[in-house]
């Protein structure tokens, strides 16, 4: 008898498990990447300037990027391409070394 409830018991488990393996109806395709307005040119104009709060605001503006992100040296950066996004690396001394759309 407890064998039996013991097995009923690992049945429903099992059971229970597997139903939150079910597909769902998701959408068919992925949703569109976002379009952004961020702009390459003219960014190279920034190279070998110091990175500051002011500069960045000069490199959203110049860019027309809705976001910014900063890169020191050996840091990890997400490798996801974002349109609406810029990229602005720099080196030990804060001296801006690229900035770049994505």
């Amino acid at each position: 008898m407890r064998r039996a409830a013991m097995r009923g018991t690992m049945a429903i488990g099992c059971l229970l498990a597997s139903a939150g393996c079910v597909a769902g109806k998701g959408p068919a395709t992925p949703p569109a990447a976002v379009e952004g307005p961020c702009r390459n040119g003219g960014l190279d104009g920034f190279v070998g300037q110091k990175a500051s709060a002011e500069t960045g605001a000069a490199l959203l503006k110049a860019s027309g990027a809705r976001t910014l992100r900063w890169g020191g040296p050996g840091m990890a950066m997400t490798m996801d391409y974002r349109p609406d996004r810029l990229t602005v690396s720099y080196d030990e001394r804060m001296t801006i070394v690229s900035a770049r759309c994505g």
